[in-house]
């Protein structure tokens, strides 16, 4: 298994403790947020990893490094150098692949602004037709959630309970046919094609998350 972490964003909501430092490499009791996922998917086997970068991406090489500490191979996918900046998440995905050489296997993709300590980065006995979401119990700043899951084990977009997306799934690399690199292209619309043409799994996820979008919650996390 191969991952990408998700790590090119400004971080506005994050501003400004994200004018100097990206948010991935922002502390979160005693190591950047980037690295518990690091140590996750090393744990769970997964030995090559890329993150793609934008904001103040010269400081993931810096931080970083190419991954030997934790027995990764880490590879960088520079939308800054290349682009002039972030290309959204799903033009984001689609510039990596050719880094992550995965043919048909489906890779990991995580945010590198979600903590989720507990989370294990394992594929056995899931289906994954296009993508494969882990949703989580809606946090107080997302109350209405973002999907449902059916009997079946697929996403839907309505439904009781919704569940907010943990930002982390498993993907093909054919839900990302037709966006060239360099494309400036969200996810969201090819989540919701995926849903309607019945290829989107998902799951509940009860584990500790929490999507470090504000000072706020970055300092209660530090104070728990």
């Amino acid at each position: 298994m191969k991952a990408l972490i998700l790590a090119a964003g400004r971080g506005e909501r994050m501003r400004p403790l994200t004018d100097h430092t990206p948010k991935p490499l922002l502390q979160v009791r005693g190591k950047a947020l980037i690295e518990w996922h690091l140590e996750a998917l090393a744990r769970d086997g997964v030995r090559e990893v890329v993150i793609n970068t934008a904001w103040l991406e010269e400081q993931f090489p810096a931080a970083l490094g190419d991954g030997s500490r934790w027995g990764l191979s880490i590879a960088y996918s520079m939308e800054g150098a290349a682009f002039g900046g972030a290309l959204e998440t799903a033009g984001g995905i689609a510039n990596a692949l050719p880094l992550l050489h995965c043919g048909d296997e489906p890779f990991w993709v995580v945010s590198g602004d979600v903590y989720t300590p507990g989370f294990r980065f394992e594929r056995a006995g899931r289906e994954v037709p296009l993508a494969h979401l882990w949703l989580a119990p809606n946090p107080p700043h997302h109350p209405r959630g973002d999907f449902a899951i059916d009997a079946r084990g697929l996403a839907v977009r309505e439904g009781e309970p919704r569940f907010t997306w943990t930002s982390i799934g498993l993907y093909r690399a054919a839900m990302f046919d037709g966006i060239a690199p360099g494309t400036h292209a969200a996810l969201r619309p090819l989540l919701e094609r995926a849903i309607d043409t019945r290829r989107l799994g998902a799951e509940r996820y009860d584990g500790a998350w929490t999507d470090v979008g504000t000072p706020e919650r970055l300092m209660a996390l530090n104070n728990a």
